[in-house]
């Protein structure tokens, strides 16, 4: 009895497993399966198309565009205000007129009916406060321009630097490779040697544990570099559906020797951020001078012509000019509290621009001394790499030969790991300061 409702239980496990698992892989089969790498279109980048699509996509970009607009229509406003203004007026009134107003006897009048068309024009002759505020006025499309040039540079050479990031990252990854496949190759070693007796089984471990490390290192550098891949797509405003390859390397490019004047020389006749400086000290000198002529007197034409009368058809063409002059005399000090603070602005413009040529200094400075620095590295890391892979190379003989354990191996393997990790970073220090020396001298487009 026992048995048989055992069996009957079996059963209707197995019939269970086949019912649910066929409902699995119905579901399993309807759901699409994720896209690969390999299935996204590709996306072929230099460092220099990079920076171009960065500016193109970027929306600070645009925005400061959209205030260069801002500031052009300002301006108009202001050309307005010296150019003439013509108006017009049409109307019709029923009016009552008090008779006693006029010294006659005091009736009401009325109502009598009145029509009257009339074009007025106003024009400011002469004003040198408005004149000052429309020159200000551009100028202030002139620092709007070259704002938004500073944030298209500033956008590029962020990123161009995500991009060498990336190319870090990718190189970082060939290394690792480079030491998982030099592992294996070691692991092949101490095995075939403990077959022959000439090694112990800790050799093999030590071997295998050293494998693991360097795929471990492996993961870590594709996540770094897979990472990387999609701060550069966003900072290019891309869609991240697209494989992207880079196709420029990190490598020793040529470049020619400045002094430190001669870099100056160029930052200062290059680099927009002077310009714009220059530009707002400029602006706020002409607010201060269109501030300063509201004292002068202006002069201002008025006329107007037009026909009015009881009926249409019988209406009368009337008309009236004018010419006034406005002398400013006082106005409860308001105007020289705006003097004052225009001088002030005036006053911190000027301090901006100090601080400006100062930073500009610093930065082509720096970037002199981090290239410099960053050949010396390299040609040390590359002297370094060649030092590990031949001490690499004897320690294997010694440990084939049965003279030495492979302690020696791993040892130079990892110096042989961090010579290469040494190299990497030689060559992005010094291609990132080439991409700081270019934006500090306001030559990125060269790059």
């Amino acid at each position: 009895m026992m048995g048989g409702q055992f069996w009957k239980t079996v059963g209707l496990c197995v019939v269970c497993l086949v019912v649910f698992g066929g409902f699995g892989a119905v579901t399993w089969a309807a759901s699409p399966e994720p896209s690969t790498a390999r299935d996204l279109p590709e996306l072929r980048l230099s460092l220099r198309e990079a920076m171009d699509a960065a500016v193109d996509q970027n929306p600070t970009v645009r925005l400061f565009n959209e205030r260069i607009t801002q500031a052009q229509d300002v301006a108009n406003t202001q050309l307005g205000e010296l150019l003439p203004n013509l108006s017009g007026t049409a109307g019709a009134a029923r009016r009552r007129f008090f008779t006693g107003s006029f010294g006659s006897n005091a009736t009401v009048v009325g109502p009598r009916d009145f029509y009257e068309m009339r074009a007025f024009l106003t024009q400011n002759v002469f004003s040198l406060s408005l004149i000052q505020k429309w020159r200000a006025a551009k100028a202030g499309v002139d620092v709007a321009g070259l704002d938004a040039e500073v944030t298209k540079r500033d956008t590029m050479a962020t990123a161009g630097l995500i991009y060498l990031e990336t190319l870090r990252a990718k190189a970082a990854v060939d290394a690792r490779t480079a030491d998982v496949a030099l592992n294996k190759e070691l692991l092949r070693l101490a095995a075939e040697r403990k077959s022959a007796g000439m090694a112990t089984s800790l050799d093999v471990t030590r071997a295998k544990v050293q494998l693991e490390n360097a795929r471990q290192r492996l993961l870590v550098a594709e996540n770094e570099r897979d990472r990387a891949k999609l701060n550069l797509i966003r900072a290019m405003g891309l869609s991240f559906e697209v494989r992207l390859v880079l196709t420029d390397e990190m490598k020793m490019v040529n470049v020619s020797e400045q002094s430190i004047g001669e870099a100056l020389q160029v930052a200062k006749e290059n680099r927009t951020e002077l310009k714009a400086q220059q530009n707002r000290e400029r602006l706020a000198s002409l607010s201060l001078s269109s501030v300063t002529n509201e004292r002068v007197p202006t002069i201002q034409a008025l006329g107007d012509v037009g026909m009015i009368g009881n009926q249409i058809p019988n209406a009368l063409t009337t008309d009236n000019v004018q010419v006034l002059m406005r002398v400013p005399i006082f106005d409860g000090g308001m105007r020289e509290a705006r003097i004052s603070e225009s001088r002030s602005l005036l006053r911190q413009e000027a301090i901006r621009t100090q601080d400006v040529q100062y930073q500009v200094g610093l930065e082509v400075r720096d970037a002199l001394i981090t290239m410099s620095s960053a050949k010396q590295q390299v040609a040390v890391a590359e002297e370094g790499l060649k030092l590990s892979l031949t001490e690499l190379e004897l320690s294997r003989e010694r440990f084939a030969v049965g003279v030495a354990t492979n302690i020696e191996v791993t040892d130079a393997q990892t110096r042989v790991a961090q010579a290469r990790d040494n190299l990497i970073e030689g060559l992005f220090t010094f291609n990132a300061s080439r991409l700081s020396l270019a934006r500090a001298q306001g030559q990125l487009e060269k790059l």
